[in-house]
């Protein structure tokens, strides 16, 4: 793999406590490997609500690409992969999720003090897709800088090896972003997984599997079961991040503040008191 051409002074950074909420060895397992995995994060009953309201946004979105671009627009296909971007705009449960206290202690531990909602969407890999999600790092679709943000891959049903769960390449985070490609399936950064160890991460719905933006990651085909593997996927930045982008040999950025859909989950290690004083209303 080839660093990206941005990614010129990358050091990662070790985590050390005090934490909230995961302990020394899970710091050590992410610094190392780059993932966690917690069980049983959410009750069946908030998966539950969660997928009554984006269900439908992802009917609507998979119709969309029907209608109006023959079944294929970017990287989703219609009847095999779904990319529902941006639920916080029309779910309160999403919006409500991205909240909750689990990730603003886990962001603490992660990113600092002071974090935002960087991206949300959810992804649905139906039954009948044949082709892998290809190797990538989060950072190569969008260069972000910093480098070292946070995706959380939360399991709204069951995900395992036969129906698409994530595969990392553990290791490789640490040196920074690399070049990626664009292909018809998705961004690739050009892995060889031969000869490293790659680990598979299963979940149970209500599960989240935690990655850095850096840890290249992949998911196989749904051919040989008859379920949608759906996911919610919850990106966190350190407040200020912005994106970053090389254009007349001059770099552009843009920060990270959209303020319907990047709006801050720890202020000062705190939550945001404006959302506290929202939610006793």
């Amino acid at each position: 793999m080839i660093k990206h051409e941005l990614n010129r002074a990358f050091h990662w950074q070790n985590h050390e406590g005090p934490f909230r909420l995961i302990n020394e060895a899970q710091a050590r397992q992410y610094d190392e490997q780059g993932f966690l995995v917690f069980e049983k994060v959410f009750e069946a009953e908030m998966i539950e609500a969660l997928l009554q309201e984006i269900d439908p946004l992802e009917r609507e979105f998979e119709q969309l690409i029907e209608a109006r671009f023959d079944g294929k627009m970017f990287i989703a296909r219609s009847g095999e992969i779904t990319f529902t971007p941006h639920m916080v705009t029309r779910s309160p449960k999403a919006r409500e999720l991205t909240r909750c206290a689990f990730f603003r202690d886990l962001v603490h531990d992660l990113l600092g003090n002071d974090v935002r909602l960087y991206w949300d969407q959810a992804v649905y890999k139906k039954p009948g897709t044949v082709d892998d999600f290809p190797w990538h790092q989060d950072n190569g679709y969008t260069y972000v800088d910093p480098q070292q943000y946070l995706t959380c891959w939360v399991a709204l049903t069951d995900a395992d090896e036969e129906n698409g769960c994530p595969v990392v390449l553990p290791g490789f985070h640490r040196e920074g972003t690399f070049v990626h490609e664009l292909t018809d399936l998705g961004f690739d950064c050009g892995a060889d997984a031969t000869g490293h160890t790659t680990i598979a991460a299963p979940a149970r719905a209500g599960d989240v599997v935690v990655f850095s933006s850096l840890t290249p990651h992949k998911t196989g085909p749904n051919l040989t079961t008859d379920r949608p593997r759906k996911a919610y996927i919850i990106q966190f930045a350190p407040d200020g991040a912005a994106l970053v982008s090389q254009q007349g040999g001059r770099l552009q950025r843009s920060a990270c503040d959209v303020p319907d859909r990047q709006y801050p989950v720890l202020i000062a290690g705190a939550e945001p008191q404006e959302e506290h004083d929202r939610s006793l209303d």
